[in-house]
């Protein structure tokens, strides 16, 4: 038995293969670096649509009336409160808070 390795030069399709294996592991690098500079690019940034909009310092309610939710879109803001004298409504604000656009009577019925 001859257990010598063989010294020879490689055959042509090894020598590929080994060459193919190189250039797939490189890729396979190159593409896991770069979808994380992406990763650490897109969160580092803030991109939000809404990262321009500020909120009031303050916004007053009626008198006796309690916070419930708000929400805000690209002109207004919307506070849910419930009225001391019972019921819920919805008010409308200008972007500053300062406004009062509008008022939405919420009317209780049955909940699923």
């Amino acid at each position: 038995m001859n257990d010598a390795p063989h010294t020879g030069p490689e055959p042509a399709n090894i020598r590929f293969l080994r060459r193919l294996v190189t250039v797939l592991t490189a890729v396979m690098i190159l593409g896991i670096v770069t979808i994380i500079a992406l990763f650490v690019m897109r969160y580092g940034a803030d991109t939000s649509p809404n990262a321009a909009l500020a909120l009031p310092e303050s916004i007053a309610l009626p008198a006796g009336s309690e916070a419930r939710a708000f929400t805000r879109g690209q002109d207004w803001i919307a506070v849910v409160v419930e009225k001391a004298e019972g019921g819920e409504e919805i008010l409308i604000y200008d972007a500053d808070g300062r406004r009062l656009r509008q008022r939405i009577a919420l009317i209780a019925g049955d909940r699923p």
